[in-house]
């Protein structure tokens, strides 16, 4: 903690990254309460993998369109109003499924698009709020303490959420959990308003920081990277937790499958952020991205239980030490990047955009499978070909290269209360 106070001192935004963080802790709180079981829901009323496919497939859609507006909104306004707009959209989502409730079913493509904007929108403020406060030396520290605390949220969220649901006749536990994420993200709006007001840019090129990509290679690694990351993430965001219910039928095991992957998170985060070095993060890379294919394995063709529990452990030992390095890097490329301080919001979006173009790949993949060819046997084939996708993170970033820290790197100063929103230039 009180490394935290040094690094909140030094950069004298201490309140807006306490209150930051805890938008996010808020944030990830009502996630892990309702995300996985939104997936369940739905599967509970179809038995279809397509069903919850299509809507997964309609969120990574809607948020690469509303990143693009999101982005070009940031360069108009105070970057917090884009964020507060996207927990609104999240608190109205919930509202949503509460609405529609068992017929949610005929509404994936609403929930998906109201979801997919949320996302878009605040995603892009919080990483650019990230990118912003935070400064190379730190960054490492920054995204460790976040995830600690993200992680400490996903323990209590899975847990309460399985035990409320398994306690409660028909659907009304999953009407509660909802009602309790709403009431979350409602907490996160008001939290919002405490943070600083922050610049805004003047111009919004985006399609020339694509182009980018041709003379920077750094930022070509970087945005490759970030579509070999999306998939994976695009199927088993979903996959793995209707697997869990299937072999269970119980939303408690999937609950306590949440709280196990959780607490060994909440450890690794805090191992990761003390004990890997900047020079040492290719390396811890190139682990997690192994640790992550490997992980795989242990449930493609055995589906039960307890080998579900040891993939828990696994993945939540490999992604700290995949994400705490990786996430930093990402931030050190775009500090190094050609006219960043003009064109961050830019470069956050289009990194975005690699991220879940990977998604939707992911998950266009396996709509296809399913449809082509037995879900039973081509399922584990699948998972083992998309699971593989972050060990292909460090192929695409060990040729990256970059100078010593310089100021456009550095996390840039609030503004204070009372000053107009600056003209000029995470």
């Amino acid at each position: 903690m009180e490394r935290m106070n040094g690094f909140a001192r030094s950069t004298s935004t201490k309140k807006s990254l306490y209150t930051l963080l805890l938008i996010g802790g808020l944030y990830t709180l009502s996630v892990s309460l309702s995300n996985t079981f939104v997936s369940i829901y739905l599967w509970k009323q179809s038995q279809s993998f397509m069903n919850v496919a299509t809507y997964h497939l309609t969120i990574s859609v809607l948020q690469v369109i509303t990143f693009y507006f999101a982005g070009k909104l940031a360069t108009k306004m105070d970057r917090v109003i884009v964020l507060r707009i996207g927990v609104t959209l999240l608190s109205l989502f919930y509202v949503t499924v509460l609405l529609v409730g068992e017929n949610a079913n005929n509404s994936l493509l609403l929930l998906g698009a109201i979801l997919g904007m949320g996302y878009g929108f605040y995603w892009l403020a919080f990483h650019l709020l990230t990118f912003e406060i935070t400064e190379p030396e730190t960054r490492d520290f920054f995204n460790g303490f976040a995830g600690g605390i993200n992680s400490f949220a996903g323990m209590i969220g899975p847990m309460a959420s399985g035990l409320i649901i398994s306690k409660m006749i028909g659907n009304k536990g999953y009407t509660i959990i909802f009602f309790c994420s709403l009431f979350l993200f409602v907490g996160a709006v008001i939290f919002s308003f405490f943070l600083e007001k922050r610049e805004k840019t003047s111009s919004y090129t985006v399609f020339d920081i694509v182009k980018e990509r041709n003379t920077d290679k750094n930022w070509h690694s970087i945005t490759i990277a970030h579509f070999f990351q999306g998939l994976r993430e695009g199927t088993f965001v979903f996959i793995i937790s209707i697997y869990v219910y299937i072999v269970t039928k119980d939303e408690f095991a999937i609950g306590t499958y949440g709280f196990i992957n959780s607490l060994v998170s909440f450890l690794m985060y805090y191992v990761a952020a003390r004990f890997i070095k900047k020079t040492k993060r290719k390396k811890a890379i190139l682990l997690g991205g192994i640790l992550l294919s490997l992980s795989v394995a242990l449930i493609a063709f055995q589906l039960t239980y307890l080998n579900f529990m040891l993939y828990a452990v696994f993945i939540s030992i490999a992604y700290p030490i995949l994400l705490v390095p990786y996430g930093s890097m990402t931030f050190d490329v775009i500090g190094h990047a050609k006219n960043v301080n003009a064109h961050r919001v830019e470069y956050i979006v289009v990194r975005e955009w690699y991220l879940h173009a990977g998604r939707i790949v992911s998950v266009i993949a396996f709509m296809l499978t399913i449809s082509f060819f037995d879900p039973t046997r081509s399922i584990p084939v699948f998972l083992l070909v998309a699971g593989a996708g972050h060990a292909l993170i460090y192929p695409s970033i060990k040729n990256i290269h970059l100078k010593k820290s310089t100021t456009a790197e550095a996390g840039l100063p609030l503004l204070k209360k009372g000053d107009d929103l600056a003209e000029g230039e995470v």
